[in-house]
């Protein structure tokens, strides 16, 4: 029979684990009760994940991603003054066609917008006076040509000493005054506005012919301008004289205004590059003109420039803005600005290699609007990526696995 110290210490451990079973597994390894912790398997980090320079490319791959390529080398650098302005004929490709006698338009032969060469007939005018002009012309030629062949006639007889010296010296008197009138007559057509080969053609014309006058343009260009209609009556007497503007836009002048702080580094002969907003083109001109003169309210001069514009994309009265060269320097390597993309904040170009793309490091130096210095990264002749180089750069970025 068991004593009673032994029942009193079976009981306590019996409460004990029923205690025990009572509480939490992490309350059980606090107080030492509970199966020892697992210790946890954590993940491997991982190696940072290495990202290649290079690119796999075909040609039609390239071709399909609209890559254009380019050849780095040099070119020239400059710091510019950048002005507005304002596009505006050449003053010197500027023809107002005008009559110089009175008549009515018999014929328009040229309208608003139409192009038209030098010397091409665009009007002709019916007019009495050319047609007196032209008779008298006539008149004295047939005139002079008569008393030229008497004046040889009597020059013969007086060698041959059948005739008069009397009458050698009044026929060759009278055969320079007709020649005299001829010469006369001629100049009357040419004031009037004929030219040679009008007024050579005038003895064989038809008769019909003699009241009508060609009106030619003086220059090759584009009607700008038509002042008059069919059966206008133009010429003197408060009538209206000028028929046609006719300009020529294949080469323009810019119009700039420039304070009269920075006047003092212009200088005629600088080269200005020209853009517009909405236009993608841009293009080269020379300063022309440097206003002596400032605008007493502005404060600005007047500075003409002078560009080429065979498209006649550049019209007159457009705006623009010029960016005028103050020093030009050329520099061994250049490259578009579309051409430079960032990765973690180093400028990248796209080096072309015979399976792709290659990334390149590059150290910048100057821009000038869309073309940037390279400093070191390149060599010249290399070729580069130069558009769309964005996708470069994305697929660049992507995390490649670790094999």
């Amino acid at each position: 029979m068991m004593s009673r110290s032994t029942i009193v210490v079976l009981a306590f451990a019996a409460g004990a684990a029923i205690f025990a079973l009572g509480l939490s597994t992490t309350l059980q390894r606090a107080i030492g009760m509970g199966p020892p912790a697992k210790t946890a398997i954590l993940p491997k980090p991982s190696a940072p994940e290495l990202i290649s320079s290079l690119l796999s490319m075909s040609d039609e791959q390239i071709k399909l991603a609209q890559i254009d390529l380019v050849d780095v080398g040099p070119a020239a650098i400059a710091k510019r003054l950048v002005v507005p302005g304002s596009v505006v004929p050449d003053a010197d490709r500027i023809a107002h066609v005008s009559v110089k006698l009175s008549g009515t338009v018999a014929e328009l032969r040229k309208n608003i917008g139409e192009d038209v060469a030098r010397d091409e007939v665009i009007a002709v005018l019916e007019s009495r006076e050319v047609a007196d002009a032209k008779s008298e012309y006539l008149a004295a030629g047939l005139t002079n040509d008569l008393q030229q062949d008497l004046s040889t006639r009597d020059k013969t007889l007086w060698d041959s000493r059948v005739g008069t010296e009397q009458q050698y010296l009044r026929s060759r008197n009278a055969a320079a005054q007709t020649e005299m009138r001829l010469k006369i007559a001629r100049q009357k057509l040419l004031a009037l506005g004929l030219g040679e080969k009008e007024i050579t053609a005038v003895p064989k014309a038809p008769e019909a012919s003699l009241r009508r006058q060609d009106v030619r343009s003086p220059i090759s260009g584009r009607v700008a301008e038509r002042k008059v209609e069919l059966g206008t009556a133009v010429g003197r007497d408060s009538l209206e004289t000028e028929l046609f503007v006719v300009v020529d836009l294949s080469r323009v002048w810019v119009e700039l205004s420039v304070a009269s702080s920075d006047l003092p580094l212009i200088k005629e002969g600088q080269q200005v590059k020209i853009s517009a907003r909405g236009l993608t083109e841009t293009a080269t001109g020379k300063i022309v003109f440097v206003s002596p003169l400032v605008d007493k309210d502005t404060r600005t001069a007047r500075v003409v420039a002078e560009m080429q514009n065979p498209d006649r994309m550049w019209r007159p009265g457009s705006f623009v803005t010029a960016a005028i060269a103050l020093n030009e320097r050329t520099v061994p390597l250049v490259v578009p600005a579309t051409a430079i993309q960032k990765l973690d904040g180093q400028p990248i170009v796209f080096v072309r290699t015979k399976d792709g793309f290659e990334k390149r490091d590059v150290v910048l130096g100057e821009r000038e609007d869309q073309t940037v210095e390279i400093v070191s990264g390149l060599t010249p002749g290399e070729a580069i990526a130069a558009t769309n180089t964005f996708p470069l750069k994305a697929e660049l970025s992507k995390p490649r696995d670790e094999d």
